[in-house]
């Protein structure tokens, strides 16, 4: 008794500490956005709220710095439109891997994973030489200039669509393998065309998977760094606009504020994917 008791504390100690491990570095970030001075260390200098809304220098505030909000904005309407391509063709390859059976479909299954083992820089550097070698072959042989071929938001969007249509297949075949397909045979044989058993019947079902693959591919195209570095031309989104402030400037406390804002969102967001896991079945 006097053992288990003790692999109990352990156990207790070891949950602790790994969650210390992952707050910690959070709150530091989110605590320096608040200190009142224009270095994001030690020591503690006061708290203050510039770095979120002062609109003079030295301590520009977020709501008032240019490129970190055209960065944000940009990153915001990015991942909005790699998220929708990514859920809708992820939709189709669900019911592709879950409903059919076809030669070669394990091989198939297994191209569909590989980008997500793929490392982001190389991911990034292979779809750039492909899309390059046709926009210049385009361009010498026929004299078009295909410009969402060169660096720039179309490619960014390619780019991510590649491996996260990867990640919301898989959220979303995990949710139809448990849908009764008795459900929809019934609406059938009441008399139901397939467009309305799969509207009324078979989305429903999926709409908590759809919900949480949405979320989770914009989070992730969000703050994607690797592939979109490979990719970006002018409009830079929020990471790579970060990056190039800490390589020009440095780490500044309006970086910190950013984070803030990051951490808030993101929460908010995993915050409604939970609920929305766990919204009625539909009877």
């Amino acid at each position: 008794m006097q053992g288990s008791n003790h692999l109990l504390w352990i156990y207790r100690v070891y949950v602790g500490l790994f969650f210390l491990y992952l707050v910690a570095p959070l709150l530091a970030a989110g605590a320096f956005a608040f200190n009142d001075s224009t270095f994001p260390s030690l020591p503690w200098r006061g708290f203050t709220l510039d770095w979120f809304i002062s609109d003079t220098e030295p301590k520009l505030g977020l709501l008032n710095d240019e490129p970190l909000l055209r960065g944000m904005w940009n990153s915001f309407y990015i991942g909005m439109i790699v998220a929708a391509l990514s859920v809708a063709a992820g939709t189709c390859n669900a019911f592709l891997f879950v409903r059919k059976d076809f030669p070669f479909k394990s091989a198939f299954y297994v191209l569909m994973v590989v980008p997500l083992v793929i490392p982001g820089v190389i991911l990034g550097i292979s779809i750039l030489v492909l899309a390059s070698m046709i926009a210049n072959f385009a361009d010498s042989q026929f004299g078009l200039f295909l410009t969402w071929l060169r660096p720039g938001v179309p490619l960014i969007v390619l780019g991510q669509f590649s491996f996260l249509t990867t990640i919301t297949s898989l959220v979303i075949a995990a949710r139809l393998q448990k849908f009764d397909i008795s459900l929809e045979e019934a609406a059938l044989n009441l008399g139901a065309s397939r467009l309305r058993v799969l509207t009324t019947v078979t989305l429903p079902f999926l709409f908590p998977a759809l919900f949480s693959a949405f979320i989770v591919a914009f989070l992730v195209s969000f703050e994607n760094f690797n592939t979109t570095l490979m990719l970006v031309g002018s409009d830079a989104p929020l990471t790579i606009t970060m990056y190039d402030r800490m390589v020009k400037v440095g780490s500044t406390p309006v970086l910190n504020a950013v984070s803030v804002v990051l951490m808030v969102g993101s929460g908010l967001l995993a915050l409604l994917s939970v609920v929305a896991q766990r919204s009625p079945k539909p009877d």
